[in-house]
């Protein structure tokens, strides 16, 4: 790995409420999801110390959240590896997306707030920015932003968490198909049908405008 890409990564500053096991956990988890770290490479616990600028304890605790999580797999007498991502694994995936973002909208459209909807598209406009300029990074942690606040408005802990471990494998494989600028657009825009429809309460408009989203989602993996 580059000192470049190392030091932007680790030098940045760390809010201080944040437990080095979190902090860890996150930048570990930042990472994988945008393909840093390569499905099916074997990791160096040393090196993403490094990469990282943690100690070994708040990694390795980051190991196995990560291994819970499916994003990594510890391997007995290996080491550790990046879990390797398959065209089934992905499709599994959607239909989990399908049902529990279904509720999290049925949930969200009788809790939306008018800040709520003013954050969503802000972030949306947000992502359109990035999108235009390339930045396929920045436009990666605002979609997780994005798909977080909806968890959050649902207010469902329980339903956050199963979000939360979804998206984070879902974003692995929508890093693979960001090359096309016609999905980021149709992404920008499948977002805003889904604040419309959680604007004016409808839930079952949030809810096919969110299936729409994720079917997109799957097209676009099928054709990358």
């Amino acid at each position: 790995m580059s000192d470049s890409i190392a030091e932007n990564r680790t030098r940045q500053a760390r809010p201080k409420h944040v437990s080095l096991n979190e902090q860890a956990y996150q930048a570990f988890k930042h990472e994988l999801i945008t393909l840093r770290y390569k499905p099916g490479e074997y990791l160096n616990t040393a090196e993403v110390m490094e990469d990282l600028a943690m100690g070994r304890t708040p990694i390795n605790q980051a190991i196995h959240r990560l291994a819970t999580e499916g994003l990594l797999q510890i391997i007995p007498r290996k080491g550790v590896m990046v879990s390797p991502l398959s065209i089934d694994d992905a499709l599994e995936l959607i239909e989990v997306r399908l049902v529990n973002e279904a509720l999290c909208m049925r949930l969200a459209s009788h809790k939306v707030n008018p800040l709520h909807i003013a954050a969503l598209r802000a972030l949306n406009g947000h992502i359109a920015s990035a999108s235009q300029a390339k930045n396929k990074e920045q436009m990666m942690l605002l979609d997780c932003q994005f798909h977080l606040l909806l968890a959050t408005i649902a207010d469902n802990s329980r339903l956050s968490d199963i979000l939360s471990v979804i998206h984070a494998q879902a974003q692995r494989f929508w890093a693979t198909t960001l090359s096309s600028a016609a999905h980021m657009q149709e992404v920008i825009d499948e977002h805003e049908n889904i604040i419309r429809a959680l604007e004016m309460g409808d839930a079952e408009g949030a809810e096919e405008a969110s299936r729409i989203h994720i079917l997109s989602f799957k097209q676009a993996l099928l054709v990358s």
